[in-house]
């Protein structure tokens, strides 16, 4: 099949998944669960892309591996933590329902397909992988592959070194700098973008791979712009106070590096 063939049925699968997490997401009063069906679709997307995709096979199978640890991964990480926390919703979809309210429905449908047609945009790196017949890896897909593995640990370990501080009784409404904590504010935002890189290196390899550098450039203005880091920080400076607007001054947003003094984090 050509990349435009492959494209319309992945989007057939997105948007179908998206439009049922929509109606499932209404029915349990809950936004949040988008979240788990934005990670796991690139799960639905992958395999097809490497099933009917004319690429040569050993690159279609890192291809495919690489998009099933990451969505998978992440995946059932949001979904443990969304399925323990319901019914509270994310505090991003709540802000959203208040400003939504006279047409909550119709919004969250645009606001899902949004989603899905972004996380299509996304998956161009492994499209155009697995539609490279050339036979042999080349090094700026090994390049890619070993930036891929960097992010998906630094991430995992992130997120494991947050739940562990969460799960203490005795941390409850202190801030966390264990671990990768105590170099960046959210180091598990820094590793999701590594990640990212690592997918665009490894399209690189191929044929036009150069030109899905938006993806994580678009990753990158999400988390430094959007719902990443800035609705995170507003959040945690509500409930954490002069704590975290401490930890604001002495350690860096994104980047993990050494913690800097607060007298210094003042200037």
């Amino acid at each position: 099949m050509n990349s435009l063939e492959l494209t319309a049925i992945a989007a057939g699968v997105v948007f179908a998944l998206f439009t049922l997490t929509w109606w499932l997401s209404l029915r349990l009063n809950n936004f949040s669960f988008v979240d788990i069906t934005w990670s796991y679709s690139l799960a639905f997307i992958a395999p097809t892309y490497a099933w009917f995709g004319a690429g040569g096979g050993v690159r279609k199978g890192l291809a495919l591996g690489i998009a099933l640890v990451w969505s998978l991964r992440l995946g059932t990480y949001l979904l443990m933590r969304i399925v323990r926390h319901h019914p509270h919703e994310d505090v991003r979809y709540a802000v959203l329902r208040e400003k939504w309210k006279s047409n909550l429905a119709r919004n969250f449908f645009g606001f899902f397909q949004a989603q899905a047609a972004l996380i299509l945009l996304l998956s161009a790196p492994i499209l155009i992988a697995c539609q490279n017949p050339a036979k042999d890896l080349g090094v700026t897909e090994i390049v890619g592959a070993v930036v891929w593995a960097i992010g998906i640990v630094g991430e995992a370990v992130s997120d494991a070194q947050m739940n562990a501080f969460k799960r203490d009784p005795a941390n409850r409404g202190k801030v966390c700098q264990a671990g990768l904590w105590r170099y960046s504010r959210h180091p598990n935002y820094f590793f999701e973008f590594v990640v990212w890189v690592g997918f665009w290196l490894f399209a690189c390899g191929s044929p036009w791979g150069w030109v899905t550098i938006y993806a994580p450039a678009l990753i990158l203005y999400f988390l430094l712009r959007v719902t990443g880091i800035p609705l995170t920080e507003e959040c945690a400076v509500k409930s954490k106070g002069e704590a975290y607007r401490e930890y604001q001054r002495t350690t860096n947003a994104f980047v993990p590096w050494l913690p800097r003094s607060a007298k210094a984090g003042r200037g």
